[in-house]
């Protein structure tokens, strides 16, 4: 096998520049509890550990620490707890058997019925509810590995603020709503992301700028509300990452075809998750439609591979997203979405050996 030239950092950056590195960099997502399996199959203790064990080349994420008010109340909402965030809404742990996840439980904008009740009853978070001070030591001995920070995911509050079906609804029934909330979320996003590249200049590679567009068999929105709802206020979001330097990783599961044209002139570098056993996400058509502009991150599936498929399965699946993902470049080997409790960690050595050994440019 060659020997690695290049540091983590160095490889996404050619992948990201259309340039060749020594080989396909390799990206980790997973649950806790996965993370938590996986380790103790290693026989080491530290995340540190784990990305050099399995030649991972992860993305650092920073961000600023929450402090709260000073003025007023840090949180909205019944009562403060810590399963309550800085706009009021409220969750629980909820536990499925392969993994625990928070689900809301109160969303403190559903009783409002007009723009005008939110104005005159709800506090918005500050910008200054934020400190950014701590973001130069986040970097610190992360040097060769690619930063991300900053970034935009509005609509995923939105819902947990109206509700998820009250969310979708208002797209026909209260846009105006819809149109208000954004625009101040999206301001939040912004100024946010804007001190981060300020404390942190020339150091932050990738911005987040996301929303799940796609469901299993198709897109959750129409196209229509797409366009007028998102995609307008994200790309502010990924022309302020351009402007200082920054590569869009644009994350949406599932079923997102029909919209990647308009993701691709809205301004995304990178596409993730792959899921290609969903309808239109067929990788050969996703490389040859827009291979050229796009790189794809992900691709190892989740629904079947990794959790209950065969190591050989998984080998296999690897070589196959190498092969057509990867033809010329711009491939980013990583599960496709967090690896779950349920895949054996066998599997998932299995995906890192083998982008180690087939990823070779």
């Amino acid at each position: 096998m060659p020997k690695e030239s290049m540091t983590p950092k160095e490889r996404w950056q050619a992948v990201l520049q259309r340039e060749k590195p020594d080989r396909l960099p390799m990206d980790y997502w997973s649950t806790p509890e996965a993370t938590d399996k996986l380790l103790r199959h290693l026989g080491i203790a530290t995340m540190r550990d784990l990305y050099e064990r399995l030649h991972i080349d992860k993305v650092i994420t920073v961000g600023p620490l929450l402090i709260g008010s000073t003025a007023g109340p840090r949180y909205v909402g019944p009562e403060v707890d810590p399963h309550t965030d800085v706009f009021g809404c409220r969750s629980r742990p909820v536990d499925y058997g392969t993994g625990v996840y928070n689900e809301t439980i109160y969303h403190p904008l559903a009783q409002y019925d007009s723009v005008d009740e939110i104005e005159a009853d709800y506090h918005w978070p500050e910008h200054d509810w934020w400190d950014y001070s701590g973001l130069a030591d986040q970097v610190r001995g992360w040097e060769d590995y690619p930063i991300q920070g900053g970034g935009s995911e509005p609509f995923l509050t939105y819902k947990s603020l109206r509700g998820m079906e009250q969310a979708y609804m208002d797209l026909v029934l209260n846009p105006e709503m819809v149109h208000y909330c954004l625009d101040k979320l999206f301001d939040l996003a912004y100024v946010r992301t804007q001190r981060i590249y300020e404390q942190l200049s020339g150091k932050v590679m990738l911005s987040y700028v996301a929303e799940d567009l796609g469901g299993q068999t198709g897109l959750l929105f129409a196209p229509a509300h797409i366009r007028e709802f998102l995609l307008p206020r994200m790309k502010r979001m990924m022309d302020l990452a351009h402007e200082a330097g920054v590569y869009v990783f644009h994350h949406t599961d599932g079923a997102a075809r029909d919209i990647i044209p308009d993701l691709i002139e809205t301004g995304i570098d990178i596409l993730n998750p792959i899921q290609w056993r969903c309808p239109g996400m067929e990788r050969e058509g996703l490389k040859r439609d827009f291979g050229d502009r796009l790189v794809f991150h992900g691709a190892v599936d989740n629904q079947y591979t990794l959790a209950f498929g065969s190591v050989e399965e998984v080998r296999q699946e690897v070589r196959d997203n190498i092969r057509i993902l990867g033809a010329g470049g711009g491939y980013v080997i990583a599960p496709c979405h967090n690896i779950q409790a349920v895949s054996p960690p066998e599997n998932v050595v299995a995906l890192y050996e083998e982008g180690l050994e087939a990823g070779w440019m």
